[in-house]
């Protein structure tokens, strides 16, 4: 109980303190629609090339993916903040107070999922305004959904493992350049089979194209690599827990 109750707490802090700054909240929401725009609009032309066979068109095929970018990212800007308590001086202070240490993980990790469902809500209503398609039905979205999250749960904490490493906003780009070289070294702009090159060899290996694939597949009514998908978000996300539980201990160990 102890444990829950430090970990409600740190998500409560986290999330007020994101939610009551306007500089947090609008980039938030403004980076996955401007995404959103650019590939689905600007790049709207790409669903006419040969062998691009996604049934629901572009706007569907690419609000996959910047979903599966905003719970990623949802989970490295949480990271930035956990660099910032340090910084300021309130993550010692709790390390010292809090009697349950794995409970603040936890936290950040629950204020992470929160943040992330806003955007998740805010960009599926923008997409379903400018008319994206849906063939999934029944348990296909939520499916989706539950799949990003694991994605958000994953990225936070990576995010996690390394703020408390280093502990300063100076962490930042190595919080962020992992999880974005994974995003784009995936299909992002078409299918798997329109790859060519090293690009098609990287993201047959990448653990998120099958999740991309999966999601996709969701959307269009015709779930794919389903167990690949959830195997990998939930073996990436149970991986990094290993990785941010590590790094807690390093902190408690330079006080």
């Amino acid at each position: 109980m102890r444990n829950l109750s430090v970990a409600r707490a740190v998500a409560w802090r986290t999330l007020h303190n994101v939610f009551t700054n306007p500089g947090l909240v609008i980039p938030q929401l403004a980076f996955p629609l401007f995404f959103f725009t650019a590939f689905a609009g600007g790049l709207s032309h790409i669903h006419d090339v040969r062998g691009f066979a996604y049934p629901e068109g572009y706007t569907a095929f690419q609000f996959v993916f910047v979903l599966l970018q905003s719970a990623a990212f949802g989970g490295v800007f949480t990271g930035f903040g956990i660099a910032r308590d340090f910084e300021t001086g309130f993550a010692r202070r709790l390390l010292l107070a809090a009697p349950h240490r794995t409970g603040i993980v936890s936290g950040y990790a629950l204020a992470a999922l929160c943040r992330w469902l806003v955007t998740a809500a805010f960009l599926t209503c923008v997409a379903f305004a400018v008319g994206m398609k849906v063939g999934g039905h029944g348990v296909d979205l939520p499916a989706l959904y539950l799949l990003a999250a694991l994605v958000n749960a994953a990225a936070i904490l990576w995010a996690c493992g390394v703020a408390m490493r280093l502990r300063s906003m100076q962490a930042g780009p190595i919080m962020q350049m992992p999880v974005f070289l994974v995003l784009f070294f995936a299909p992002v702009y078409v299918p798997l089979g329109l790859l060519t090159g090293w690009i098609h060899a990287v993201a047959l290996v990448n653990p998120l194209t099958r999740v991309l694939e999966a999601g996709r597949g969701f959307v269009a009514g015709s779930p794919t690599e389903v167990a690949a998908a959830y195997g990998a978000a939930a073996g990436l996300a149970v991986l990094f827990s290993l990785w941010a539980v590590r790094g807690l201990r390093k902190a408690e160990a330079a006080g």
